[in-house]
């Protein structure tokens, strides 16, 4: 080997693990986390849950036949390894940057992504369904799907294992890196485990299986009834197992940084020919100290620079319900796995009794919190934008048709540059907009927040507060708050009533400073236009009254801005509001908005120009 040549350079498939010696693979190891390391420090990204999947992933590319056999990782975010063995590692310093690699898996990057992902819980029903489909044609690939613990949380893995056949050709991957979910505990569960990870025992229980089934006429019975006794006598000795009370083939708890074990119950798994769950305890940011000891501070990280300054509009709304709170013993919060993100550790702290959190589990969050509420208490539930998508039903059902008074506080809403199109929250407005009895708040000040916040508390109806991961910016409130007036009106111009202006752009969200930026250009070409800034656009009428009032005659056509899906978004029903109402007739009218399309950033381009909301693409609609 060259002199400073590393292993890892030599990794251009998955083919390329199969030789390599035991020294080799552990020094591949350790240059994978300084590769690590080094790349998501400067890009961003998940880099604790990658440090601990290294052997992991290394042990499923050795006995596995990727793409052939298939890997689904939950969520994706601990693929950032496999990515790099199959081909991806020169494009790492494009790590969720526009036109580079998905911080998730994705179809369209590479044929060894074979699911895409970006949400919990769902890589065991696809990797069902990958199963079934090779079943049914005959093929003897396998599918590996690798689930964290946390995922367990979420109800869909537990649908799935439901449907768990075991005569399919899956072997479950359990990652415990954070709160244990088995058993078997206790030095006798630790020595067994080491035991069933042991190349010789595995041979003896593959030759002893054979041979009794090969017993004439009695060799199957008398197999199952030597399983049934030896299932019966570790009941006793360490309690029962889930897995196994389902049916499943278990094999662990592996150290699942010993990659040699793990392959060695991969191997086993693989030749019973039938599906498996293998269970491998692993340690979050495993070979670098600081995501070792705070895993927390290392699993989403942002680039260097690109910090958020504080206070941000998550933690914002957290110290106010925490405010509000101390007031009102009635005021409950909940959150789906994200209290740190939804700025709910304080409120967590203070009020430890009217705290929840649900795991991932965004559809009983909401139903729990319409339990709540129509038990005469006022429920808060903070879920991102994208993530609430999943409790869609429990909305409707749950919550609008019976009205009741629950506050959904809809984190990161908009366009979600850095994790791309699973986490853009630009569907909520459009989803919400056409539910019945719910109303939908938009504000974009610290203080008008928590104005919202208190005003959908006291509304008695389900309300949603939106806003962005964004904080508070000067130019906004410099532009409709010079009189120091925070309340709640629904919508605010920069300009007065008569001034001589020709066109007006209509926005919520944070895109309104695009909006402001499109003013100001267009003020040096002489073009005077005003913007009108929402900050409640559910109900609609009310809205469209409340925009009507603000328009000087001047006006000749209105633009209808939105960081938001066009179809059903604000702009479509605000449009459809106004000009029911006779208060556009005369006026040129158009919306911008992200069209029928996911939105995926293209290369050295902001996300707004690639969904063409950008402020020139604004100036080149109300110039034309």
């Amino acid at each position: 080997m060259e002199e400073n040549k590393r292993i890892l350079d030599g990794i251009a498939s998955p083919a390329d693990l199969k030789g390599l010696s035991e020294s080799e693979l552990k020094t591949l190891a350790a240059e994978i986390r300084e590769f690590l390391v080094e790349k998501v420090s400067k890009t961003g990204g998940h880099l604790a849950s990658n440090l601990g999947v290294v052997e992991l992933t290394l042990a499923i590319h050795r006995v596995m036949n990727a793409p052939e056999d298939h890997i689904i990782f939950d969520v994706g975010h601990q693929s950032y390894v496999h990515k790099i063995l199959t081909g991806r590692r020169d494009r790492f310093d494009t790590l969720r940057q526009g036109g580079g690699i998905s911080g998730f898996t994705c179809r369209a990057e590479s044929e060894y992504d074979c699911f895409g992902a970006g949400h919990s819980s769902t890589s065991l029903s696809a990797a069902l369904g990958f199963a079934e489909a090779d079943r049914l044609k005959g093929s003897q690939a396998y599918t590996v799907a690798v689930v964290g613990d946390g995922a367990f949380t979420g109800g869909m893995i537990h649908e799935a294992l439901n449907n768990f056949d075991n005569r399919l050709r899956l072997i479950l991957i359990i990652n415990e890196n954070e709160m244990s979910i088995s058993k078997n505990i206790g030095r006798f569960a630790s020595n067994m485990a080491k035991l069933r990870a042991n190349s010789g025992y595995l041979k003896t229980k593959r030759a002893t299986r054979n041979f009794v089934r090969r017993i004439p006429l009695i060799g199957n019975g008398l197999f199952s009834l030597m399983r049934d006794t030896k299932k019966l006598l570790k009941n006793i000795m360490y309690g029962s197992n889930y897995f196994e009370n389902l049916g499943l083939h278990y094999l662990g708890p592996v150290d699942g940084h010993d990659r040699a074990a793990l392959e060695r119950l991969l191997t086993e798994a693989k030749q019973s020919g039938h599906g498996a769950v293998i269970h491998v305890k692993t340690v979050k940011g495993k070979g670098y100290q600081p995501a070792e000891t705070d895993p927390g501070r290392y699993h989403g990280m942002s680039p260097l620079g690109a910090e958020l300054q504080n206070p941000n509009f998550s933690s914002v709304v957290g110290e106010e319900l925490t405010r509000l709170a101390q007031h009102d013993d009635s005021i409950c919060a909940i959150t789906a796995a994200m209290a740190d993100g939804t700025g709910l550790v304080g409120f967590s702290r203070a009020h430890p009794d009217r705290f929840y959190d649900v795991g991932i589990a965004e559809p009983h969050a909401l139903t729990f919190a319409a339990g709540l509420a129509a038990h005469s208490m006022k429920a808060a539930v903070c879920i991102y934008s994208t993530f609430l998508q999943r409790g869609y039903d429990n909305i409707i059902h749950d919550i609008a048709l019976q009205s009741l008074p629950v506050l959904i506080c809809v984190d990161r809403a908009g366009l979600n540059a850095s994790d791309g199109a699973t986490h853009h929250g630009i569907f909520d407005v459009a989803f919400l907009s056409g539910i019945p009895n719910l109303e939908i708040y938009t504000p974009l000040t610290n203080e008008t927040l928590k104005v919202s916040l208190a005003a959908a508390l006291a509304s008695g109806r389900p309300c949603a507060v939106r806003y962005p991961n964004a904080c508070e910016d000067e130019r906004v409130v410099s532009a409709f708050y010079r009189d120091g007036d925070f309340s709640l009106r629904i919508a605010r111009a920069d300009f007065a009533k008569d001034e001589n202006v020709s066109a007006v752009i209509v926005t919520d969200g944070r895109i309104v400073i695009e909006a402001l930026e499109a003013k100001k250009r267009l003020a040096e070409q002489g073009e005077r236009i005003g913007v009108i800034l929402l900050e409640k656009v559910k109900p609609y009428r009310e809205a469209a009254m409340a925009v009507s009032e603000l328009l000087p005659e001047s006006v000749n056509k209105i633009v209808f801005l939105e960081e938001e899906q066009r179809a059903g978004g604000m702009g479509m029903l605000l449009c459809d509001e106004m000009s029911r109402e006779g208060m556009l007739d005369g006026m040129k009218t158009s919306i911008m908005a992200t069209d029928d399309d996911f939105v995926v950033r293209r290369e050295n381009e902001p996300i707004l120009k690639t969904a063409g909301i950008d402020a020139q693409s604004i100036v080149n609609e109300i110039m034309k």
